[in-house]
């Protein structure tokens, strides 16, 4: 619960601080609500918005689930990929909002539980647990019609875990507690837009 508060006071600090410059009669999109298609690849429902705080700044709130356990009627796991993400990001664009190229500082929280995954090194055992941590990213968005936009992605930075560690065959035996320091990528996407 402590983790959620800090989420969302992170969230309000932009909110807080918000430029009071008019806008000076400029129409353009205030709002956008969007989805990152790579992300269903991994039977992960997912969706987000990202609204205007000023002529240069936007807030962008991501929130992915993937609610598939890989629980085997024996008890034992099989492949999972069992997780909910918060994303949120302040990001700055270099020409205006929802137009061309931004950067973004986002404060990532997962909540996980993955297993048999050979790709993250977990062949023949699950984690289960959290993290969160602080990352930079860079994007740009293409205008594809009046209401659409394509959004691509990407980031990097660090991601504090802790999770424990069990064996597949035998969940109800934990073997270890583990807290990890991760630096590396903290972002991938290429979103779809519908502008407000």
């Amino acid at each position: 619960m402590k983790r959620l508060l800090l989420i969302t006071f992170l969230i309000a600090i932009p909110l807080a601080f918000r430029a009071e410059e008019p806008d000076g009669g400029q129409k353009g999109s205030v709002a956008g609500i969007k989805t990152n298609l790579p992300y269903w690849g991994t039977a992960t429902f997912n969706a987000g918005a990202e609204f205007r705080l000023a002529r240069k700044w936007t807030l962008d709130m991501e929130v992915g689930l993937n609610p598939f356990d890989g629980k085997r009627e024996d008890g034992s796991y099989g492949r999972s990929l069992k997780h909910l993400r918060i994303h949120p990001e302040l990001r700055y664009w270099f020409c205006e909002a929802f137009h061309k190229s931004f950067i973004g500082l986002h404060v990532p929280y997962i909540i996980y539980n993955l297993s048999d995954v050979k790709v993250l090194d977990l062949e023949n055992e699950r984690r289960q647990g959290w993290g969160t941590g602080l990352g930079i990213s860079y994007g740009y968005q293409w205008l594809l019609h009046e209401h659409w936009n394509l959004e691509a992605t990407l980031g990097v930075g660090y991601l504090y875990l802790n999770h424990d560690k069990f064996p597949c065959t035998n969940c109800g035996n934990k073997q270890t507690d583990l807290k990890r320091h991760y630096f590396g990528p903290t972002q991938a996407a290429v979103s779809l837009i519908y502008m407000f």
